[in-house]
């Protein structure tokens, strides 16, 4: 015996008009109780790193919050974490207010990544620093051993001049002394130093793109510096053909460059500072997300902390800046 179960003509269109009535009541409810948000497009479109497993990964800490106008330091930030955690060597953590942090702050971290700018323009007169006590904090981890990291734009802090983040640096831009960014958003780094743990097994040169070269930096007399990779400013990249507009052809006349420091000279890009008991490694390299992509800055980051933290390197050198064999050798 089979039974059919089923509702007359009108039966079912009484039902469906129902289940309109129903579906359209519940989403005019939902609309009313979730409210619109304002709409602000993507600034970044990329994998989002999540906690690790608590182990003995090394403890990073990220000190950020503000950068300049040309710096998407939020992007920075995920990538560099997403990174870093990608390596399996580390716990990595951001902080956007650094200025109520004391030793207490610092005191888990075996390490800290400095990428921080307090202006939005350089041209700002007035800087956002963080403050005496939150300074101190940094300076004395520092000088007990603590591992850090200064990152690129974090290399414009201080200026016209801070003595005791120009001693932990090694190197900053200072306009007033003549420091400039020259023109190249792609040129080549030269690893000038392959017996040092970061850089053993580069090779000894490899292409930087989408990058910033900073040239001419100050450098304090007392800090104890070990270049690792430089690059070379060259006179003809500030030609108007070359340039662009970006630099003004009447800024750079012959004469101008002419009365340039450090022109035709290479510049440290990646170096090393020695401050008190701690270890600084020092990349002017890795103006935004897209630069952070490229195996030869990508590596330096993570293979430089490592060393900042501990004093070795276990982190391989990536695949497209590795040493190889060659007739010459």
């Amino acid at each position: 015996m089979v039974r059919c179960d089923f509702l007359s003509g009108a039966g079912r269109l009484f039902a469906g008009m129902a289940m309109i009535f129903i579906s359209a009541s519940s989403f005019a409810q939902e609309s009313l109780v979730i409210p619109v948000p304002e709409y602000r497009p993507a600034e970044t479109v990329q994998r989002i790193a999540v906690p690790v497993v608590p182990g003995d990964q090394i403890k990073l800490l990220i000190i950020s919050g503000e950068n300049s106008y040309e710096h998407d330091w939020t992007g920075v930030n995920n990538l560099l974490r997403a990174q870093l955690l990608a390596t399996g060597r580390f716990d990595v953590r951001v902080i956007e207010d650094f200025t109520s942090a004391t030793a207490e702050t610092l005191k888990p971290y075996d390490v800290v990544l400095i990428n921080y700018l307090g202006r939005w323009n350089y041209t700002d007169e007035h800087e956002k620093r963080w403050g005496p006590v939150a300074e101190k904090a940094l300076f004395d981890y520092v000088r007990a051993g603590g591992g850090v990291v200064v990152f690129h734009a974090s290399f414009n802090m201080g200026s016209p001049s801070w003595p005791e983040f120009e001693r932990l640096a090694g190197g900053t831009m200072r306009p007033f002394h003549g420091s400039r960014r020259s023109p190249p958003n792609g040129f080549m780094v030269h690893v000038v130093d392959r017996e040092h743990p970061v850089t053993a097994g580069m090779r000894e040169y490899y292409w930087a793109l989408n990058e910033d070269m900073y040239t001419n930096m100050y450098w304090d007399e007392e800090a104890k510096i070990r270049v690792l990779a430089a690059a070379y400013d060259d006179e003809q990249s500030y030609a108007p053909a070359k340039a662009g507009p970006k630099y003004p052809a009447k800024l750079y006349t012959p004469e101008a460059l002419a009365g340039m420091a450090g022109m035709n000279q290479e510049h440290p890009q990646v170096w090393t500072v020695e401050y008190g008991q701690g270890r600084v490694f020092c990349i002017s390299l890795g103006h935004g997300p897209d630069t952070l992509q490229y195996d030869g800055t990508k590596g330096l980051i993570a293979r430089g902390a490592e060393w900042s933290a501990t004093g070795e390197v276990t982190i391989p050198v990536e695949k497209w800046v590795q040493d190889f064999p060659t007739d010459s050798k």
